[in-house]
């Protein structure tokens, strides 16, 4: 999408540990700089472009994040490791378009303020800027975001009744719950309508993936969780939609395919065409809706439940979700002891006073994860 797009010049790419996927983007779009989380062993790399440098580490990524010469930073990482880099950004008055969940859920409460900071000062030049808005500063890339956010493009704020956030259901929406104890990874990992990273296709499966874009939407729209719907939507065209105070409800439809609201994110306020393909109503024939069954998927009632409790909670609770979903892929944990672990998570840290600073909530992440690896809470 950034090489086909003459418009858009790629100044550094980022990877954790995939170095050869690496390279071959830095092939493709020839940065100035890539720089890799953990440094990769001798030779893995390749030959990089003449005239990109290679750097190591989170201070490089803290650093290429807070240059200000940057326009947009794209953040799709999973985990804590994006939060100081966000925060730079923004502090350099660098947009950030994000698909990091842990930013907000663990972080909204420092993160929001500074996209609000940014907005102001362009509000009070032209309120009909687009970035006079806090959503023209953190542009969301997840699909269910993405829509919300186009959903309320032109809207009144005072004018939202609801967030209704759409969820495929995962591959177990219809098994017997008695089943869910003996279902294998494999099976875990076959989401019905997306192709994605195992760590979301399993939240996907537990519907902790809807939990946790609850409390995104807590932040990003300034909304209460009482004014926030979650509905099953098997069939993946309805990406969200808002339900406004006259009753009117405004949706975003798409096909599943990321590449739409990646390129929304980079090119808004302006739409470009897209190589993802459109809708087709006629051959979808059918759109269904029910609600969660939170009884059989008790992670989303837990993580509403934390969002509630505070930041506190929100970090143990997605610090607790990486261990769990690591020990179900390996075998040691059973799929319903996911929800047992996260909600064991938020009972033990979630009631802690104050406000968390970053370092505050990287320590908590490694205190959960030392505390749930073990495999001593099952």
């Amino acid at each position: 999408m950034l090489a086909r797009d003459p418009g858009l010049e790629v100044v550094a790419l980022a990877a954790g540990r995939n170095a050869g996927l690496l390279a071959e983007q830095a092939a493709l779009v020839r940065p100035e700089l890539v720089i890799l989380a953990e440094e990769a062993p001798g030779g893995e790399l390749g030959d990089l472009p003449p005239g990109t440098r290679l750097e190591f580490g989170s201070r490089a990524l803290e650093a290429l994040a807070g240059r200000t010469d940057l326009d947009l930073l794209v953040v799709a990482t999973g985990g804590m490791v994006s939060l100081r880099p966000v925060l730079a950004a923004l502090a350099a008055g660098t947009i950030v378009a994000t698909a990091n969940k842990e930013t907000l859920v663990a972080g909204g409460h420092l993160v929001m303020p500074e996209a609000r900071r940014l907005a102001a000062a362009r509000a009070a030049e032209d309120p009909r800027d687009p970035l006079a808005d806090p959503l023209g500063w953190l542009r969301p890339i997840d699909s269910e975001h993405s829509a919300i956010w186009q959903c309320l493009v032109g809207e009144d704020s005072a004018s939202v009744a609801r967030l209704v956030l759409t969820a495929s259901g995962g591959p177990f929406l219809d098994l017997p719950a008695e089943a869910l104890a003996t279902v294998t990874a494999t099976a875990a990992l076959r989401h019905p309508t997306w192709r994605m990273g195992a760590k979301i296709t399993i939240d996907s499966a537990t519907l902790a993936n809807k939990g946790l874009e609850v409390i995104e939407a807590h932040w990003l729209y300034d909304v209460g969780f009482e004014a926030i719907d979650v509905v099953i939507h098997p069939q993946s065209i309805v990406h969200s939609a808002v339900l406004f105070v006259d009753g009117s409800l405004k949706a975003q439809l798409g096909t599943p395919d990321m590449r739409l609201p990646i390129q929304y994110a980079l090119t808004h306020p302006d739409r470009h065409p897209s190589p993802a393909a459109a809708p087709d109503l006629v051959a979808a024939a059918t759109l269904t809706f029910r609600a969660p069954d939170e009884a059989r998927f008790p992670a989303l009632r837990i993580a509403r439940e934390a969002g509630r409790q505070g930041p506190w909670a929100t970090a143990a609770l997605i610090a607790a979700d990486e261990v769990a979903v690591r020990r179900f892929l390996a075998g040691s944990l059973d799929f319903p002891g996911i929800p047992r672990l996260l909600e064991a998570a938020v009972a033990a840290h979630g009631t802690r006073a104050g406000a968390p600073c970053v370092d505050d909530l990287i320590a908590l992440e490694a205190e959960v994860a030392a505390a749930f690896a073990s495999g001593a809470v099952t």
